[in-house]
């Protein structure tokens, strides 16, 4: 027996990948032979580099997509582009937090907008207009990408010391900033969105990779709505529907092959108004999957192992807790990565408990939360961890 070592999936993209990023982005033109060589060589090596540094549990790195929540307009149809005047230079939605502290988060718009203006090769100075994504048709799903992504994650695991391979997908919360222009309500476009997604799920168990949702926006979305006048009850609500909706487009996957992941929010922000986990962990706990991933290593939410004490984690599913953080540069110590896992292997069990990461360390091809060097370090740090706590609950008796 053994904590296995996993992540959120996101990893920041070599530059041989980014280089065919910048011109799909730009609209020009591009060797997609080329694009796709380039990105079965750039899965392979990151699935090596995985493995090298200790991860049980990996992933393509996301590499396949734009970011890990605009990639779906790219796969479905109904969708439309326009551009839309922009409200200042926001990055997020409205928040508690951003009203709380607006020096700080005018600071995090203008250093994403210049990283974002570098990674794409332009001094051009930041557009008065942005994209919006517009439903204008029936939402239906194309299954090509994610049978490209497929492929490539299973070829590059043969051979690679490796226990399971993971996609991460998006949850129907957290596709939100589609604007609805064709279906009749709000809950018949989420469950429209959430048929697609299903054809996404659904191809990705049957492949034999396990399936990992993301819904960051669940989370932060309390705080949003608390921001613009509406109460709890009112995100209680919005929640419901997307939970309900979610379990919808899982229907029929079994849940020992589905990872469940929620965080608040990547960016490097305050976070001081972060919906606390006891407030929303019955929502989480809804959800039909097996494992379920959340931040527990930065200093917002490291507290928050102690909700299991009270809360009870239903029969048979697992914990991938984050026990080293992209919120910091810093590089957490084995020991203390040891130290998350045990005490909270001690109060759900020690077989319910695998070592993950708060988030992802790449939001998208052109975002990235620290230095590759570090996400690197950090990786290798989160396993020989995750090897220590195995020594200390398993002892004479924990596998190598």
């Amino acid at each position: 027996m053994a904590i296995l070592a996993t992540h959120v999936g996101s990893l920041i993209r070599p530059p041989e990948l980014l280089q065919f990023n910048v011109a799909k982005e730009r609209g020009e033109a591009y060797d997609e032979a080329a694009y796709e060589q380039a990105l079965a060589t750039a899965t392979a090596e990151v699935v090596r580099r995985q493995a090298e540094v200790g991860i049980d549990i990996v992933s393509d790195g996301e590499f396949g997509k734009s970011s890990w929540i605009t990639y779906l307009y790219e796969r479905v149809s109904g969708l439309e582009m326009r551009l839309v005047p922009l409200e200042g230079s926001s990055i997020l939605p409205p928040s508690r937090d951003r009203n709380a502290f607006p020096g700080a988060y005018a600071e995090l718009d203008a250093q994403f907008e210049h990283e974002n203006r570098e990674s794409m090769g332009t001094d051009d100075e930041p557009a008065d207009v942005g994209p919006q994504w517009v439903c204008t048709g029936p939402i239906e799903y194309d299954p090509a990408a994610v049978q490209r992504d497929i492929a490539n994650l299973k070829a590059a695991m043969e051979g690679v010391d490796v226990v399971d391979g993971f996609l991460p997908v998006v949850a129907p919360a957290s596709a939100y900033w589609l604007v609805n222009e064709h279906y009749e309500s709000d809950e018949a476009f989420v469950y429209a969105l959430a048929d697609a997604l299903h054809e996404e799920y659904k191809a990705i168990v049957e492949s034999g990779l396990l399936l990992q949702v993301d819904d960051a926006v669940l989370m932060h979305e309390a705080d949003s709505i608390l921001a613009t006048g509406g109460s709890w009850e009112d995100y209680r609500r919005w929640a419901q529907l997307r939970v309900d909706a979610l379990n919808h487009a899982l229907r029929g996957l079994p849940e020992e092959r589905i990872r469940y992941h929620v965080c608040w929010g990547s960016w490097h922000g305050p976070h001081a108004f972060d919906p606390e986990l006891k407030d929303v962990i019955d929502l989480i706990l809804q959800v039909n999957a097996g494992q379920y991933a959340m931040e527990q290593a930065n200093p917002r939410h490291e507290h928050e192992w102690k909700v299991f004490e009270t809360v009870r984690l239903p029969e048979g599913r697992k914990l991938i807790p984050g026990v080293v953080t992209h919120h910091t540069n810093v590089v957490e110590h084995p020991e203390v990565v040891a130290q998350r896992l045990v005490r909270l292997a001690n109060v759900v069990g020690r077989e319910n408990v695998l070592a993950g990461t708060d988030c992802g360390f790449a939001q998208g091809q052109f975002v990235r939360r620290v230095h590759e060097e570090i996400q690197w370090a950090k990786l290798r740090s989160l396993a020989e961890g995750a090897r220590l706590a195995t020594q200390e609950l398993w002892g004479s008796a924990a596998v190598a």
